[in-house]
Formats: C-alpha cells, sequence, structure tokens
C-alpha cells in the first residue's frame, strides 16, 4: 500500500495545530512539521504527537513550503497549513486513495471558517486547491503571499476527492485588519520584485471588480454581514496592494 507524508509549515498555530495533526494522525505514514520558531505551545502540541519538527528560519510562503516537501520521507504527500484540517470525509477519500493512487495530483474543496461561520460563497467556496500529490510532480509556486501548488506541466492528471479542508482564517474583525495589512504589504513587495506596475488605472478599477465579483457575482450577500466584510476586505487588499507597490517605485 501507497505510503504518505503530511507536511505542515508553522509559526505560533498552538489554536489549531491540534486539530490539525488529530486529523492527519489516522491517515498517513507520518507527519513533518517544519515550524518558523514559535513563541507560543505550537511545539510542544506537536511533540504530543509522533512527527518530525523541524524548526526553520521563515524563507517566505512559497519557500518555506517546498522545503518542508524536501523533508519527507515519501513522494506521495498530504500538504496543508497549521490552522487546516481534514474533514472526516476527506480523511476516509484519502484513505481509499492509498490502495488505488491513479493521479498524479488531486484536488479537494477548502471550507473556511470567519469568526466562527462557515463561509459559503464569494470567494471562499468551493475553494478548490490541490493539496495531496506526488512531490516528484509537483511543487509550491505563484506571487506570495498568495501561493499555490503547481503540477510540472500539463500533460499531468488530477482527480478530485470528497470531502473539505476546514480551514479556521481569521476568528476577529482585528485580526482581519492585521493580516489585510500583513499580507498587501508582502504582496506589493513580491510585485515590485518582479517589475509590476501600478498605474492609477488598476488602483480605482481592479479593487472595485474585486468587490462586485465576490459580492454580487459569486453570491457574497448570501453570507450576511461576514460575506460583506470579507468581499470589503477582498477589494481593500487589493487597493492596498498597488498602493503599496505604486508607494515602493516613488520611494525608489
Amino acid at each position: 500500500m501507497l505510503k504518505l507524508s503530511g507536511v505542515i509549515i508553522t509559526f505560533n498555530e498552538e489554536r489549531n495545530i491540534e486539530n490539525c495533526l488529530q486529523s492527519l494522525v489516522n491517515v498517513v505514514d507520518e507527519i513533518v512539521v517544519v515550524d518558523s520558531f514559535s513563541t507560543d505551545n505550537t511545539k510542544q502540541i506537536c511533540k504530543k504527537f509522533n512527527v518530525k519538527f523541524i524548526e526553520q528560519k521563515f524563507l517566505g510562503y512559497i519557500e518555506q513550503k517546498n522545503f518542508a516537501l524536501s523533508q519527507a520521507s515519501y513522494d506521495h504527500v498530504v500538504s496543508l497549513d497549521g490552522d487546516e484540517a481534514l474533514s472526516e470525509t476527506l480523511q476516509k477519500s484519502i484513505i481509499e486513495l492509498k490502495s488505488h493512487w491513479k493521479f498524479d495530483g488531486y484536488y479537494a474543496n477548502r471550507f473556511n471558517n470567519f469568526c466562527g461561520q462557515w463561509i459559503k460563497h464569494s470567494d471562499w467556496y468551493p475553494n478548490k486547491k490541490l493539496r495531496i500529490f506526488d512531490r516528484r510532480k509537483a511543487e509550491w509556486q505563484g506571487t506570495n503571499p498568495h501561493d499555490h501548488v503547481q503540477l510540472h506541466d500539463s500533460t499531468l492528471k488530477t482527480g478530485h476527492l470528497k470531502g473539505d479542508i476546514l480551514h479556521k482564517t481569521y476568528q476577529t474583525y482585528s485580526e482581519f485588519n492585521l493580516k489585510t495589512e500583513h499580507f498587501s504589504t508582502i504582496a506589493a513587495k513580491a510585485y515590485y520584485d518582479k517589475g509590476k506596475k501600478a498605474p492609477l488605472f488598476n488602483i480605482i478599477f481592479n479593487p472595485t471588480w474585486a468587490f462586485f465579483k465576490s459580492y454580487f457575482l459569486r453570491l457574497g450577500f448570501l453570507d450576511g454581514f461576514n460575506g460583506f466584510v470579507i468581499c470589503v476586505q477582498t477589494a481593500n487588499i487589493t487597493f492596498l496592494k498597488y498602493s503599496k507597490l505604486r508607494e515602493l517605485y516613488q520611494e525608489k
């Protein structure tokens, strides 16, 4: 039977990491945790499980996740963040997969919890993610902090598993605001390093379109007030990203 590695990156995830590990322990054959020197109880919680715990200075989201992949003993992996967990249905799907692995990678829908509410619309569901894959044929790519697993070429095949990746996102509005500020700064720097420009048109149009698409076309209004908050922040992070990118060019 196929052997699987569960691969996780963490930093100060004491609130979520136990649920993450508990969802993996009966599914995979080893768990690898790459931690960026957490200052909370993340390490102590991980030590309660039989994990390979590696401390590594944070390299960037994409770089850190690829480093974590390299630390796995097996080529077939389940890759999660510390605030994610496998639903019971997805656990069963992956266990069944071990005896008849067919494709090069498998998608699962990610179900996001925001301030205690499971979000069913906007751009947040179904939030399809490629997280079960052969690491020899895929890697983390994208623009920090927006990473994704990418297969090495278009001839490789993917499937879709039943069940959800349960994602505990921001549990307060203040936390959401802080992360929006943080992630927009990272994204602006990544865009600047790639030579991407920030014309005034993008600063005005892109946030407007981001809100319209998520709130109206993706039915974000059906998630009530929290749906509205999410869609506003979707526009806000786009606005901040391009504004900060423009500022970087002005500073240089």
